[in-house]
């Protein structure tokens, strides 16, 4: 069964204003940023997607255990943030289509701090702020069977993906199938279901936006469960999308290397053969002497295999 939801005039603005931003992102090149780019980003969103579940480590902390230095911190906080960058590296190992992979991950992530780390819970839950209860879960008997629903309409729906990733961290948060860890296992799953399609959402610190306006992040969660659908939620957190997009091409005035351009190029060449003009179609602000330069140096570094002389010549990356 569809997750009940309706398509607005804000949802539709939002999707068109978020694929005018995609489509500037990969034109300037920054759906995959510098190495060291990446790391900080990376960095951003374990700080951020942890501290909104109460973590108190720093990015300075967490960039010391990243590189194995000692920090001093509450252990729990620690073991968090270690088992988040586990499951960070093993982002491209991961299936969003796939229930299976979700538990695996959830056992990555919980892994040490519950016992019930990657399995499904069983009890009936409820989530206390407070002395108020915001919300009680459907319960335990229920969540398989709601789980294979939810990965069902992922699989099969029509509905654009920017749209689906959202009504999913919705549902896995209403069902909330597991006793701990549900709010981080959200926000990664829609990164991941994002990524597939979008590079960009792998470095793309959504969660940073998400912290700073953690409010109404759970406004949002809150009037989606009194409503009876994810519409609420699904504005909500396409507006953060879209916000995180326009800060990354606010920030960023790239300019390209040849290493630059030879390690994007293979993501869009991949296994295939290669000419210069196919080159030069995606980087379209260099000249031809530019671009024979740079296969020239691949090729020289063993980055690039080459095939044939003059108009003749065809490349092709080494895997």
């Amino acid at each position: 069964m569809k997750p009940p939801y309706k398509i607005t005039d804000t949802i539709l603005q939002l999707v068109v204003a978020i694929s005018e931003k995609l489509g500037e992102v990969k034109a300037t090149h920054l759906y995959k940023p510098p190495t060291e780019l990446r790391k900080k980003n990376r960095i951003k969103t374990i700080q951020s997607s942890l501290e909104i579940e109460g973590n108190t480590l720093t990015e300075e902390q967490i960039t010391a255990l990243l590189e194995n230095k000692r920090v001093l911190a509450p252990k729990k906080d620690i073991v968090e943030v270690q088992n988040a960058i586990k499951v960070y590296e093993q982002l491209h190992t991961l299936d969003p289509n796939k229930l299976q992979d979700l538990e695996k991950a959830h056992g990555l992530l919980m892994q040490g701090l519950i016992q019930e780390a990657g399995k499904l819970r069983l009890k009936n839950v409820g989530i206390v702020k407070g002395k108020k209860v915001e919300h009680i879960a459907p319960s335990g008997s229920m969540v398989k069977g709601l789980m294979n629903d939810l990965f069902k309409y992922l699989n099969t729906n029509d509905d654009i993906v920017l749209i689906k990733s959202c009504v999913f961290h919705y549902e896995l948060e209403f069902i909330h199938p597991f006793i701990d860890g549900n709010g981080r296992m959200g926000r990664l799953w829609q990164t991941l279901i994002l990524m597939q399609q979008y590079p960009v959402f792998e470095y793309l610190p959504v969660e940073l936006l998400i912290k700073e306006n953690q409010e109404a992040y759970y406004n949002a969660l809150g009037k989606s469960d009194k409503m009876g659908n994810s519409t609420p939620f699904i504005e909500f957190m396409l507006n953060i999308i879209l916000q995180a997009l326009n800060n990354l091409l606010q920030n960023q005035n790239r300019t390209l290397t040849v290493k630059d351009r030879i390690s994007l190029y293979k993501t869009i060449a991949s296994e295939r053969l290669f000419t210069r003009k196919d080159y030069l179609n995606h980087f379209k602000k260099i000249a031809q002497a530019t671009a024979s330069r740079d296969l020239k140096w691949a090729v020289e570094q063993k980055i690039l295999l080459k095939f044939g002389e003059n108009r003749l010549t065809k490349y092709k990356y080494k895997m």
